[in-house]
């Protein structure tokens, strides 16, 4: 029901009008009447009515002055005139206040309902044009986010967008003038993620970052226009947030791409700079913030890598793990450097894993050969490093493992040597090298340090001077010359008594007369 004021100061036409009109039959309820245009105006003020019929001649507001006045405070508010013919004229002047519609009078129930139910229906059909406009602002706010996306996608990629079409999409979507420049940002997920990521991104880089203007899913990333802003350093740190905040919700790393500044029109070169900035991933790696400052200048991107196969063979094959670590560290260091183009480095990379396979074991050969297709999936030169690194030294440990083996064997049938010849004085390195095992004597004296931790003459000597204590011990009263001819000293007693202190801390001498005190002891408890 729509609400009537009713103005008159004519009470028998106040009354009447009350009585007569079927309020009810029009949608309408009346809620009061009043004598006067103040005291209407209060009652305006207090209940707000959708209509007011007014007498428009009555003293103090009379009924123009009323509509007015009300017209400033309530514009919405619609009024209906009650005018004498002599005043009729004079009415009219009221459509500058919006009235429409004037009744003479005396006027009947007829007249009155027919001007309510016309003031009825035009409210309900302003109503229900404004439920229509609300209902397609509602549908459009549902789908511009949609709209928004498909924008930025065909804006970045194959679809040509005049100044006009920029225009009204600017307008559209409520964005700023073409003057203001505006940056590109491409972000990454790095590992496996779901499209709900992606959307928890996009809310969080909407919240951290000023001058987001659109943004949408592209290829698995997410692409966003922003506004340049004068302070580079402070949109980077912002950035940065972002990457921290995402890492500190999902545990998962980005990888952002960053373009120059420049104006809508050059969206896809802007895209074009940071699928550049984002391939230069695979060498700075996972997790950085690459901007175009980041990429190789013209000079670069070209040279030859030292690649000594030869030399790496050789390290791999010693067993050198370290060696063979440093030596790949200064490899991918270059590549590094370099910048190539990554199906060059990617070519360096499988040159060298081929290698690997060439000198693996055969147990490992199939696995390593099946392997070598990971190399085209890994996509930054961090990971192929890891890659070629861990095969290295697994094939390096296996090199280890079989020369320590054939190290330990050699070093066996050398100490058996010296077991069975310690008393020989004419027992050298060389001859045992020469003689017995044809072998580089100095390579044999490292192996032999390598597995005992002694060199060659410590060993065999401190084997004869052990012999020769356990022969004191045994016999007790043995001449020093004699020990020194018997246990390979060629009878040279004072070199003999100097090596048997060295290692037993006292002369022959003293030695045999600490075992006579010990047993002496012995017999006197």
């Amino acid at each position: 029901m729509y609400k009537v004021l009713l103005v008159d100061d004519e009470r028998m036409i106040l009354e009447g009008i009350q009585q007569i009109v079927d309020w009810g039959r029009a949608g309408t309820e009346l809620i009061g009447t009043a004598r006067n245009g103040v005291e209407a105006y209060e009652l305006i003020v207090k209940e707000q009515p959708d209509f007011v019929i007014s007498d428009i001649s009555m003293p103090g507001l009379n009924g123009l002055e009323l509509a007015e006045k009300t017209l400033q405070s309530f514009p919405d508010i619609r009024f209906i005139m009650l005018t004498g013919y002599k005043d009729f004229e004079y009415a009219r002047s009221a459509m500058q206040f919006g009235v429409k519609h004037y009744l003479l009078k005396p006027c009947n129930e007829s007249q009155i309902y027919e001007a309510l139910a016309e003031l009825v229906a035009e409210r309900e059909e302003r109503l229900e044009r404004e439920r229509f406009v609300a209902r397609m602002k509602d549908g459009l706010n549902k789908v511009l986010p949609h709209v928004k996306e498909q924008f930025l996608r065909e804006l970045v990629s194959n679809k040509t967008y005049g100044r006009s079409d920029l225009e009204y999409y600017r307008e559209l979507f409520g964005l700023k003038s073409a003057e203001q420049p505006v940056r590109l940002l491409l972000f990454q997920l790095e590992d496996s993620h779901e499209y709900e990521h992606l959307f928890a991104l996009k809310n969080i880089a909407e919240d951290l970052l000023t001058g987001v203007l659109l943004g949408a899913t592209l290829n698995g990333r997410l692409l966003m226009a922003i506004h340049d802003t004068p302070d580079r350093a402070l949109l980077l740190q912002s950035i940065e947030e972002v990457k921290r905040t995402f890492l500190s919700f999902y545990s998962l790393e980005l990888t952002a791409a960053l373009s120059e500044a420049g104006p809508m029109e050059a969206a896809r070169r802007l895209y074009r700079e940071t699928l550049q900035c984002m391939n230069h991933r695979f060498y700075v790696g996972e997790g950085s913030l690459i901007t175009k400052s980041d990429l190789p200048a013209d000079d670069r991107g070209s040279g030859d890598v030292e690649l000594d196969e030869e030399r790496m063979a050789l390290l791999i094959k010693s067993g050198l793990s370290d060696e063979v670590e440093r030596e790949l560290e200064r490899l991918f260091s270059q590549l590094a450097q370099l910048c190539l183009e990554i199906g060059i480095t990617r070519s360096y990379v499988l040159e060298l894993y081929a290698m690997l396979i060439r000198l693996c074991s055969p147990e490992d050969r199939q696995r390593f050969t099946a392997q070598m297709a990971e190399i085209v999936r890994l996509d930054t030169l961090s990971s192929l490093k890891s890659f070629v690194k861990e095969a290295a030294l697994h094939v390096a440990s296996g090199y280890y493992k079989n020369s320590i083996s054939r190290r330990s064997s050699i070093v066996e049938r050398m100490i058996s040597i010296i077991e069975q010849h310690y008393m020989d004085a004419e027992l050298t390195l060389s001859g045992v090298a020469h003689e017995l095992l044809y072998m580089n004597p100095d390579y044999l004296g490292k192996v032999f340090k390598q597995v005992t931790g002694d060199n060659f003459s410590h060993y065999l000597s401190r084997l004869r001077i052990e012999k020769a204590a356990e022969q004191i011990r045994r016999s007790g009263d043995v001449k020093v010359f004699e020990l020194a001819d018997s246990y390979g000293f060629g009878g040279n007693s004072k070199y003999f008594s100097q090596a048997f202190k060295k290692w037993m801390g006292m002369t022959p001498t003293e030695y045999r007369k600490s075992l006579e005190d010990s047993k002496a002891a012995e017999k006197h408890l």
